[in-house]
């Protein structure tokens, strides 16, 4: 079970990295944009340099579906928090191992589940942790 002291450093984990994700997609909206493969594709002569232009764009919408994907994470990790559950297994409602939780705080499963989920969802599309 964890400690108020520890589940409150846990929780700080969760908001700064929350704010870390949504600066990063800021960032990135702004970097990128439309702008940017207007540019490209505009310079593009051939399909072969079309198919380029596309897969950046591909790239970059991507590497923000992976900082929603986690930022949900963090939310869920937040209600698991609010709801007296967080540290709990999801699957087998073992307690998850403090160092765990302290190095990927919006773990919900054990070690032991997170390995048999990985197994049996390998490959798809969902994130596995």
């Amino acid at each position: 079970m964890l400690t108020n002291t520890q589940l409150q450093s846990i929780k700080k984990k969760l908001d700064d990295r929350l704010a870390e994700l949504r600066e990063e997609i800021r960032l990135e909206l702004l970097d990128s944009g439309e702008q940017s493969y207007i540019e490209l594709a505009g310079r593009v002569h051939d399909i072969g340099e079309a198919s380029v232009a596309d897969l950046l764009v591909d790239l970059l919408f991507n590497e923000i579906e992976r900082h929603l994907e986690e930022i949900r994470d963090i939310d869920e990790a937040h209600a698991r928090i609010a709801s007296g559950s967080f540290g709990i297994c999801i699957d087998c409602t073992t307690s998850i191992d403090v160092d765990r939780l302290k190095a990927y705080p919006s773990a919900k499963r054990c070690h032991r589940c997170q390995a048999n989920h990985e197994r049996v969802y390998a490959g798809s599309n969902r994130s596995s942790m």
